[in-house]
């Protein structure tokens, strides 16, 4: 009897790490909504930083933008890239807390 075929392996680790990304709790509800590409870039940051907070309460995105400068730089990209923060607020962050 053969294995599973490798398309049905891949279907399989596709969901289980959304179930893995759903269970850290960065699914926000659709008023508090972020992206997968978030959701994946930040769910380290969310479970080292600010897991005290329901994912969907607006507590977590005050925690994430409180924690600023110890997101990884993964996490950083992401919140850019989907407009959650500005690469000129990073920046100057970045400068103000090198001072």
């Amino acid at each position: 009897m053969r294995g599973p075929s490798r398309n049905t392996m891949y279907r399989f680790r596709s969901c289980w790490a959304i179930a893995a990304v759903a269970a850290t709790g960065l699914c926000g509800t659709q008023a508090n909504a972020v992206s997968l590409r978030v959701k994946l870039a930040c769910s380290s940051d969310y479970r080292a930083l600010c897991s005290q907070y329901s994912s969907d309460s607006p507590e977590v995105r005050a925690c994430m933008r409180a924690a600023g400068e110890k997101l990884s730089p993964r996490c950083l990209n992401a919140l850019i890239a989907d407009g959650e923060v500005t690469q000129e607020e990073v920046s100057r962050r970045a400068a103000q807390s090198r001072q």
